[in-house]
């Protein structure tokens, strides 16, 4: 919770709404970042040309690779970087990007912030993008979440975001317990840094409760199957919707912020409304993430969420794009706390359906978990599905009595839907790859 005593009322007369923000007082002012040295401007300079080539040269985004230079041509580069700017770090299992890219937009109400909005969550993109605007203020950082304690000791965050954990590439990630630890670590690390976390997950609750600065966010529990057992001693908790309270001590905290049907409660007891352009209620969660953030940065509450309000996708999130002549929109889901969400959004809109599934390195090769997500609201469907792991779709979806059909490719699938503009949900890799070869005109 925040000192009363610096309290800071902000509003807007026209909507009469009022927030009341909290600017941090070790946040130095927008300060010139300082003077690098020879080797640093160096590495700076053909980190920037390795980006451009990249982006030139149709070889990525070119978000990784002027990063991972720099940091190879000056080890320390990434603290110079960080001297003088305040940044907020998100990690977590999902709504990392969607969530960065808000927080991004609401500090650009008070100040130029650089992002990392193609979700090179790691060192190297940390250094590419703090490395795209010297002289900007602010920071969203997107940070993988077994990168948290790297990032933090080099960067220094002001903030930390912690969303959720929940199952994802477990032949690559591991346990959750094993990411949960990894977390705590990173905060014990920092305790200078504010923490703004997930009230309703036991495993945020765990890796950051005895942090010494922590604001509470609530928007309810939806995937429970990874929570139910405490982090720290295993004993079941029975009901995750009610204040849970386990033997060993470990409890839900009360909350500071708390997400409605409609919009969110702030931590003085008052109700704003958060009419967004991002659909469902995971988004509106996502957004009271960013409002606390930029107001804990000393935004005004009003000009953040404009600001918010403006998106309408997230790195193509959400976004609606042509493929192979056709509109539809595209939804990542990639693990099943995201499937959840996602299907949340398509169930009863009967709009056409293409469900994408691949299995590569970056998406992780065990799709065992396809078994743990609920299909049943797609009953009343016929759903088309693709993908490196089409087949293991169908066959889940068969057994879950969802009509299907499988088809070799997003275009075929498209072209045997009937008219209309269709949802495809896609995991990573099959999401990436539709997105860069959406149709340009």
């Amino acid at each position: 919770m925040e000192n009363a005593g610096n309290r800071v009322t902000t509003g807007n007369q026209e909507t009469g709404q009022q927030w009341k923000a909290v600017p941090a007082p070790s946040i130095p002012e927008h300060e010139r970042p300082p003077r690098l040295d020879l080797r640093s401007s160096l590495a700076v300079r053909v980190a920037r040309l390795a980006t451009s080539m990249s982006r030139r040269l149709g070889l990525g985004s070119g978000g990784m690779i002027g990063g991972r230079i720099a940091m190879a041509l000056q080890p320390r580069l990434l603290a110079q970087l960080a001297t003088g700017r305040s940044i907020v770090m998100v990690t977590g299992t999902n709504g990392k990007t969607t969530t960065t890219q808000m927080i991004a937009e609401a500090l650009r109400s008070n100040a130029a912030t650089v992002t990392n909005a193609t979700g090179a969550n790691m060192l190297d993109g940390h250094a590419t993008a703090l490395i795209s605007q010297l002289d900007a203020p602010f920071a969203a950082l997107e940070v993988d979440e077994l990168h948290l304690a790297q990032a933090t000791e080099q960067l220094q965050p002001a903030v930390i975001v912690l969303l959720n954990l929940s199952r994802d590439q477990l032949d690559r990630v591991g346990e959750i317990r094993t990411v949960q630890a990894s977390l705590r670590r990173a905060l014990q690390q920092a305790p200078q840094t504010h923490v703004i976390a997930n009230r309703d997950d036991p495993n945020i609750v765990a890796a950051a409760v005895d942090h010494p600065s922590v604001t509470w966010v609530s928007g309810g529990v939806r995937w429970k199957e990874d929570a139910q057992n405490c982090p720290r001693c295993g004993v079941f908790l029975s009901d995750l919707e009610d204040d849970w309270k386990c033997s060993c001590g470990l409890h839900r905290p009360p909350a500071d912020w708390i997400v409605t049907p409609t919009g969110v409660i702030d931590p003085y007891g008052v109700s704003h409304e958060l009419p967004l352009r991002l659909p469902g209620h995971v988004n509106r969660v996502n957004a009271t993430f960013a409002l606390a953030a930029a107001l804990h940065l000393g935004c005004e509450g009003e000009a953040a969420l404009r600001r918010i309000r403006t998106l309408e996708q997230a790195s193509g999130r959400y976004s609606t794009i042509r493929l192979d002549g056709r509109q539809v929109r595209l939804l990542l889901a990639k693990n099943p706390a995201s499937w959840l969400e996602m299907l949340d959004l398509v169930a009863h809109n009967g709009k056409p359906l293409v469900l994408v599934v691949n299995s590569r390195e970056a998406d992780g090769y065990d799709v065992s978990w396809l078994w743990d997500i609920d299909f049943s609201v797609l009953r009343d469907r016929h759903v088309l599905v693709t993908g490196d792991r089409a087949l293991d779709l169908a066959i889940r979806l068969r057994y879950e009595e969802v009509p299907c059909q499988v088809a070799p490719s997003v275009e075929e699938a498209l072209r045997l839907l009937p008219a209309g503009e269709p949802d495809v949900i896609a995991n990573y890799t099959a999401f990436r790859d539709l997105f860069a070869g959406r149709d340009q005109k």
